[in-house]
């Protein structure tokens, strides 16, 4: 455990408590589509957003309008009324987080958030936050290539930072099943699942989880740096 080198953090629902914002704004977005809530194809979507929660945000909207023009306006909107609930001061950390990030990186750790959000999206969670300068790296599927279930951003953060000598000296954490794959998928020696928001255990471990802790704030013991 102690081994870990390079540490990669998701954001909403891992490190930022999201009270449900993304189907908030997945309601708005769906609206701007002409998609009522309450109507059959509204839940059909919506149970899709649930199932893919840590997707690339644009790539659950491919899937679920098809066409590329469609899918941008649907993205578009949804990361507007995001912006507006964070700006609306929704958004909190979630309890022991920040702690659990300064443990890390004072034993010596780089510590990368990483998001299914566009960049301009993950900004203003980071200011609303006051954590432009907590980590040492945050990254979202466009700096990367693709976002999550494949491996890009972590593979992106080792090799940013350089931080790694071996991609077993990752350890991953996250609160979904894409979380989880594209933690094992990039090699990662530590892939931790958290129960503080979309997924449980049971599908934390059925995607690979190698942990499951109560919530991010336990990582920085089990890593052996407390």
């Amino acid at each position: 455990m102690t081994d870990t080198r390079l540490v990669v953090l998701d954001m909403a629902g891992t490190t930022v408590a999201d009270g449900g914002l993304v189907e908030q704004a997945f309601d708005a977005a769906a609206r701007r589509m002409g998609v009522e809530p309450g109507s059959p194809d509204h839940a059909e979507q919506l149970a899709y957003v649930r199932a893919t929660m840590g997707e690339s945000k644009i790539s659950v909207f491919r899937h679920l309008f098809g066409d590329e023009a469609p899918a941008r306006r649907a993205n578009a909107a949804f990361e507007e009324a995001y912006g507006e609930l964070v700006d609306g001061g929704r958004i909190t950390p979630v309890p022991g987080a920040r702690g659990a990030v300064e443990a890390l990186r004072a034993a010596g750790r780089t510590v990368v958030l990483t998001t299914g959000f566009a960049r301009v999206t993950q900004d203003a969670i980071l200011d609303a936050l006051g954590w432009r300068h907590l980590v040492d790296l945050t990254l979202c599927p466009a700096d990367a290539g693709r976002g999550r279930p494949y491996p890009d951003m972590v593979l992106a953060a080792l090799l940013r930072t350089g931080a790694a000598d071996d991609v077993r000296q990752i350890a991953v954490a996250g609160d979904t099943s894409y979380d989880m794959l594209s933690g094992r998928r990039a090699g990662a020696g530590i892939v931790a699942g958290v129960l503080t928001g979309a997924h449980d255990e049971g599908q934390l471990t059925g995607a690979g989880a190698t942990h499951v802790l109560g919530s991010v704030a336990e990582l920085p013991a089990l890593l052996g740096v407390v």
